[in-house]
Parts: structure tokens; C-alpha cells; sequence
């Protein structure tokens, strides 16, 4: 019976690339045994809470076009400290009648990058624009693209305008636009709109109010008939109620604008992996 050889840390480090020693003897199968069980494991891909709740929404538009715009999906548990894996979003999944495929898909999808979650642009800490933008790894062709133009009339109920410019696509209708454009690694499609009345609401709201107060500084510095009250109060309450309309109303644009665009991401995603 041989002797086994254990090697030292030396012996580890100076080992060929072929699995035999310098003096060109073979290692022995526990020596390169050793030699593998050193190396580090790959550890699975873990989301945190923002990219799950984002993965189970994304899973849960790809299964339905018919879903409400305001349709959501939540789920009432947290995500671990060191996040959630592909199985653990499936189990989810699977709880709320959802397809592990399409859970898997999306979770992929944000490992690679091809998806960004909608963003909003603010302003006075109110949403006023809503920006979507979809990773694609391969030019779209014309077929495709007509298919996408279906999806964004139907999704935003607007006929819509469409153009090209070289390699450039787009889509538009008013203020909100589709623009296909070629990047560094692919293509991608981004979405964007803003509500064109939202600074006019705020800025005459704003402008009433202050109009207000000059105009009761010198009412208040002399006795006056409160009749001539009555245009300062007037004024107070439209720039109030403008201010108010745009509190109320700009939130819940967004919220549809959001999910009109995520319910197209899904919608072009299959269009361009059937």
C-alpha cells in the first residue's frame, strides 16, 4: 500500500496547471482533492427588499395584460437582512397563485441589469414625471416594433405619433414619449412622460397666495369695511384649492403612469422573447 502524501502550503502553491507536481510526478487524486475544496464556492445571487418586491410585480404583470393599471402586488413579509434567493421568491410566489417560470425570468432579468425600475421626477416633493427604461440585448425589428407600437396605444388608450430617425425609433403622444435608441451593449426602451399641467398648478397657486398677502398688508395697517376683504379671500382660496387639486391628483398620476409602463415592460419583454 502507498503512502499518501499530504502537501505543504509550498507544495499547494508550485503545483502545474496539469495536476503534476515540478519534478513532473502525478498528484494524487486526495492531493488535488485538496487542492479544489480550497478554492472559494460561488455563493447564489440574493436580492434585497426593494429588487424582490420589484421581481414579484414584474412576474406578476408579465402574467396578466387584462390587470387593472392600479392592480399591485405585495407581500406582507420582509426580506431577510441578507436578502431573498430565486427559491425563496418562488415559494412566495407560488403562495399568491403566481408562476415560478415568470418569477425566475424577472429575477434573471435583474441580475443582468436589462431591467430599471420606474422612477419619478419631483418637484416641490411631488411626482410631475414618470421614467421607465427596458435593457434589450439585440435590435428590434420592424415586426417587432410595429407589435410594441400596438401594445403603447393600447396600454395609454392613445393613438399616438410614431418616427425614425437612422436607428432611432420613437412613439409619442403629447408629453409622453417611447423612444427606441441603440446603447453600448444593446438597445433600449425608454419611457418617459411629464404632466405638462402640474408647475402651472403650483406656481399659480403659489402666486395667489403671495399676491394675498401683499394685498392685506395695507388692510391690516388701517380700519377697513371687511367688504374689501372679500378679493383677498377670494384669492386666498383659488390659489388654496389650485395648490390642493395638484396634492390630490399628481400622486395618483403617477401611481397609473407607473403601472401602465411596468404592464408594457412585460408586454415587450414577451414580444421580444416569445
Amino acid at each position: 500500500m502507498g503512502i499518501w502524501h499530504f502537501p505543504s502550503r509550498l507544495d499547494v502553491l508550485s503545483f502545474r496547471s496539469d495536476g503534476r507536481r515540478p519534478d513532473g510526478l502525478a498528484t494524487p487524486v486526495l492531493t488535488q482533492f485538496l487542492i479544489l475544496s480550497s478554492l472559494p464556492m460561488p455563493t447564489e445571487r440574493r436580492f434585497n427588499e426593494e429588487e424582490t418586491a420589484f421581481i414579484l410585480e414584474r412576474a406578476a404583470a408579465a402574467e396578466s395584460d387584462a390587470s387593472d393599471p392600479g392592480t399591485s402586488l405585495t407581500d406582507s413579509r420582509r426580506a431577510p437582512t441578507g436578502g431573498m434567493t430565486i427559491a425563496q421568491l418562488q415559494e412566495i410566489a407560488a403562495e399568491v397563485g403566481l408562476n415560478s417560470q415568470a418569477v425566475e425570468a424577472a429575477a434573471r432579468a435583474v441580475e443582468r441589469g436589462d431591467l430599471v425600475p420606474t422612477q419619478q421626477m419631483t418637484y416641490v416633493g411631488l411626482p410631475i414625471g414618470v421614467t421607465r427604461t427596458i435593457h434589450l440585448d439585440r435590435a428590434v425589428t420592424d415586426s417587432e416594433w410595429e407589435r410594441l407600437v400596438v401594445a403603447l396605444r393600447e396600454t395609454f388608450q392613445a393613438r399616438g405619433r410614431t418616427g425614425q430617425e437612422g436607428t432611432l425609433r420613437h412613439w409619442s403622444n403629447g408629453n409622453l414619449q417611447a423612444l427606441l435608441e441603440p446603447t453600448a451593449t444593446g438597445y433600449q426602451l425608454r419611457l418617459r412622460t411629464i404632466k405638462g399641467d402640474a408647475r402651472l398648478l403650483l406656481g399659480m397657486g403659489a402666486a395667489a397666495l403671495v399676491t394675498t398677502s401683499v394685498m392685506s398688508v395695507p388692510l391690516l395697517m388701517s380700519p377697513t369695511a371687511p367688504i374689501k376683504w372679500l378679493g383677498p379671500a377670494l384669492l386666498a382660496i383659488a390659489g388654496v384649492a389650485s395648490i390642493a387639486r395638484a396634492v390630490i391628483t399628481l400622486p395618483r398620476w403617477a401611481r397609473t403612469r407607473a403601472s401602465q409602463m411596468e404592464k408594457l415592460a412585460a408586454t415587450a419583454t414577451r414580444i421580444l422573447n416569445p
